[in-house]
């Protein structure tokens, strides 16, 4: 990454704009719910208050239709006030003159969170003016919400054009640089990839890159139904997407030329229904009992899969391989996620689902690297770019 680092800014005494990733889940209650992004961005904020910066933090979170009192980040402000044990201001809006004097009463080491970013429409609209608005609150801009850098916002593209400095914070280093042996010339080999999850079209651009960089790739869930209708299996009353079964088709053809191994599940765990209570039994092969739905991957295939993994040198793994959420339909993830860590492999999760998996089953601290991110993660892998990392300053030569 030849971009600016944080670790290159001087920031005494400046306002520092750091775009946070903040979009945590909310209880029924209001308060912050899983409090896993709060944590892999304080590396940042300490190094930044270490050096007398004036914080001004900022976020969205979820997707609310203009001003929406539910999705306030002031439980945000508190859970992150107790975390670094500090007055944490949270700002009335994330533009004007009250948030301004607001930042400017800031001390050094002071911290300030803008009130959510997408109560304004000009967010999402990556809006020249709104742009404007949000870089006059800050001197420096810092970037270390990983998981909004595949999107052209105006607090992760817009901004950058507006502000003196553009650096990328310590998490999106880090992410970068876990991702980027992948994407390197030598990874260690062999070179396996796990990809489960629902939809085949979210990855068609990830496959398309792997084919020929990896030797293997390890398809279940719902995202290797679309290879098995290809190939002619019955796969009952399983949801497939129809529209990924053209894809696949051109995949498999394409990953022999290629030279990379798909490897499809030769048996699943197959339930009735998806209501609670549901019949459930292990199939006897790649075909599904008609009226009956995929639920996991079986126990053949997670022996299969899991081989591959003892062998492998380097592993990414993205999506889960089961309904991960329903016990005991997750039984397919937990034992690939335990082959993984027992590997030696250079293990990459990619984030959303699968990072949620991994930290349900309290194994998240036995991969070398879990993403924070979601679609930026899928997208760097897919084209080695991202619109929040091409809008930083590049680095001093």
């Amino acid at each position: 990454m030849n971009k600016l680092s944080v670790r290159q800014l001087n920031p005494r005494g400046e306002r520092v704009f750091t775009r946070v990733d903040f979009n945590v889940p909310l209880t029924p209650t209001g308060e912050v719910a899983d409090e896993t992004r709060l944590r892999a961005t304080l590396p940042t904020l300490t190094h930044l208050r270490d050096r007398g910066a004036r914080l001004v933090l900022a976020s969205h979170l979820g997707r609310p239709e203009g001003n929406d009192p539910s999705l306030s980040l002031a439980p945000v402000a508190a859970r992150l006030e107790n975390l670094l044990q500090t007055k944490v201001v949270m700002g009335t809006d994330c533009i004007g003159p009250g948030v301004a004097e607001a930042i400017g009463a800031l001390p050094p080491g002071g911290i300030l969170l803008l009130e959510n970013l997408r109560f304004h429409p000009g967010e999402k609209q990556n809006d020249d003016g709104f742009s404007r608005q949000l870089a006059a609150l800050g001197d420096i801009y810092v970037n270390d919400a990983f998981g909004s850098c595949h999107r052209a916002h105006a607090s992760v593209v817009g901004i950058c054009a507006h502000v003196r400095e553009a650096a990328a914070g310590l998490l999106v280093e880090d992410e970068l640089r876990a991702l980027d042996r992948l994407l390197g010339e030598s990874p260690a080999r062999p070179f396996v990839a796990i990809l489960g999850g629902a939809k085949v079209t979210d990855k068609v651009p990830l496959l398309d890159n792997l084919l020929g960089r990896v030797e293997c790739v390890l398809l279940g869930g719902a995202m290797a139904y679309p290879f098995l209708r290809a190939r002619g299996v019955s796969l009952g009353a399983s949801q497939v997407e129809e529209e990924g079964v053209s894809h696949a088709g051109r995949l498999l053809e394409e990953s022999v030329q290629r030279g990379t191994e798909i490897l499809l599940p030769c048996d699943h765990v197959q339930a009735s229904s998806l209501e609670s209570g549901c019949q459930w039994s292990v199939t006897a092969g790649d075909s599904i009992q008609d009226g009956w739905s995929g639920v996991d991957i079986g126990p053949r295939t997670r022996e299969q899969f899991a081989s591959r993994l003892r062998q492998a040198g380097t592993v990414l793994w993205n999506g889960p391989l089961g309904l991960f959420e329903r016990p005991p339909f997750d039984a397919g993830s937990r034992v690939i996620a335990r082959a993984l860590a027992e590997s030696t492999a250079f293990s990459v999760v990619g984030g959303g689902d699968t990072a949620a998996a991994v930290r349900s089953f309290g194994m998240q601290d036995a991969f070398d690297h879990i993403s924070t991110g979601g679609g930026a993660t899928l997208e760097y892998l897919s084209s080695g770019r991202l619109p929040g990392i091409s809008a930083l300053s590049d680095a001093p030569s």
